[in-house]
């Protein structure tokens, strides 16, 4: 398997983001984004990913955590972009119904090179440790944006904000990790127009 690698750098006003993303990796990660619920989401991400990662950022949280939030999704999904180059071979599609206790969320993705969201459901409670439940669907957003993806997102149940999230997140990581998957049969791009 070729080297599914990157590192991102993102500095503005806002915010400063060092990241490295390994796609076949071990779900390893060291995340330290000033955002304690945001560390336990992305360490949660990359263990049921199976991607080693490793973000550092800080971010003006004494304002809130929209710009840390939003900024490591843009990084994130340029990484993934990065990393995953022409995509060859993968599967490109994937997903997953993933539970948390009572929540229940789903994740559809498309590694198309086109990007589109769309989300469904609401969160029960407005934030969860210091971040805002609707944060989690943003991270996704953003993600979704710079990767060149198309995601389907959906908060099927819940009554706790905190579940809600995290199995939004675990279903993201699922999903990814399911349709950036190599198949052996194939070695080209997964599209007739071979190019995504």
């Amino acid at each position: 398997m070729s080297d599914r690698t990157a590192a991102v750098s993102r500095e503005t006003a806002e915010t400063a983001i060092d990241l490295t993303l390994d796609v076949d990796g071990d779900g390893d990660s060291e995340v330290d984004t000033g955002v304690g619920f945001l560390d336990h989401m992305l360490a949660s991400f990359a263990e049921h990913g199976l991607f080693d990662l490793t973000i550092r950022c800080d971010g003006d949280t004494h304002v809130d955590d929209h710009h840390t939030v939003e900024d490591i999704g843009i990084a994130l999904g340029e990484a993934f972009d990065e990393a995953l180059g022409e995509r060859r071979g993968i599967r490109r599609y994937a997903d997953r119904r993933v539970p948390l206790d009572e929540a229940v969320a789903g994740v559809v993705v498309d590694v198309s090179g086109r990007p589109y969201v769309e989300f469904d459901g609401e969160f029960s409670q407005d934030a969860v440790g210091g971040m805002t439940s609707d944060m989690g669907r943003h991270f996704a957003y953003s993600l979704a944006m710079n990767a060149g993806v198309t995601l389907h997102m959906e908060i099927e149940a819940g009554v706790n904000a905190h579940h809600e999230v995290e199995a939004l997140f675990k279903a993201l990581a699922r999903t990814l990790d399911d349709a950036t998957q190599t198949d052996e049969r194939r070695s080209d791009t997964p599209s007739t127009k071979g190019d995504l």
